[in-house]
């Protein structure tokens, strides 16, 4: 078994994010939003995502989403679903099944079944059970039917 150090691994990130790149800026938001070897801190994770995201992370970009539509970072359903388009359009499928939801729901943009159906399903078609399952939904109730 192997013992993980949080703080060696912050170190290093750190050095390569300070460098510009994105995999370490990204590496160091999940550290701090997740308090692997600092204090839980989602402003200072936010700082590191918006970074990777500036480079075309799209994992950077879809957490980015996540923060905003939860309390992370003051939630803002607007802004989520910006975040989770941008990385939705790269073929994230957890981004686009999120886009899907903001669709469906009409969080932060408005309500759109058609464009909830076609998020839906880019996600589904990579296997994610929920869109599968929402897809489902939709459809029976007759509201995936152009």
């Amino acid at each position: 078994m192997r013992l993980q150090d949080y703080a060696e691994a912050m170190h290093w990130y750190r050095k390569a994010a300070e460098q510009g790149n994105a995999i370490a800026q990204f590496n160091l938001g999940v550290m701090y939003s997740n308090g692997e070897g600092v204090k839980r801190d989602q402003t200072e994770a936010a700082k590191w995502y918006r970074l990777a995201a500036a480079q075309g992370n799209v994992s950077a970009l879809c957490n980015l989403g996540v923060m905003y539509d939860g309390m992370d970072v003051g939630q803002d359903q607007t802004e989520a679903a910006k975040w989770y388009r941008l990385a939705a359009e790269q073929g994230n499928a957890t981004a686009q099944f999120n886009l899907g939801l903001k669709y469906e729901l009409g969080e932060g943009i408005p309500k759109n079944c058609t464009e909830s159906v076609k998020w839906y399903r880019l996600a589904a078609e990579q296997g994610n059970a929920q869109a599968q399952y929402n897809l489902g939904v939709m459809y029976e109730n007759g509201e995936g039917v152009n």
